[in-house]
């Protein structure tokens, strides 16, 4: 009904012997994961972080801007790290350059027109 003692010791004799042929069959998956990790998440959010910073290093006076914090407006004073924006006639905000979320530049049409 049970296994006699004769074959569990070669049971665990062969099993042992494998060494890197049981580790890649373990890490496989793992292994294989990496560089789809890689292409599918990481370097599609780097060009994105990419795009958006060469965007708000090119803010100049004109643009249209919309901040993290919602505010829309216009550029009206660009300087090393503060943007002057007009979001309403006479009413103009100071914003520092990395709250800015997108950058429209100055003519473009909007999408929908």
């Amino acid at each position: 009904m049970f296994a006699t003692p004769a074959y569990a010791q070669a049971a665990g004799a062969t099993a042992s012997g494998g060494g890197f042929g049981i580790f890649l069959q373990a890490f496989w998956p793992i292994l294989v994961l990496f560089p789809l990790f890689y292409f599918l998440i990481l370097r599609p959010q780097q060009r994105r972080q990419k795009l958006h910073q060469t965007a708000i290093l090119g803010v100049k006076k004109g643009d249209s801007v919309v901040t993290a914090g919602g505010l829309m407006g216009k550029a009206t004073k660009v300087e090393d790290a503060v943007v002057e924006v007009e979001i309403a006639n006479g009413v103009k905000v100071r914003v520092v350059k990395a709250t800015i979320a997108e950058v429209t530049p100055l003519g473009s049409k909007p999408a929908n027109d």
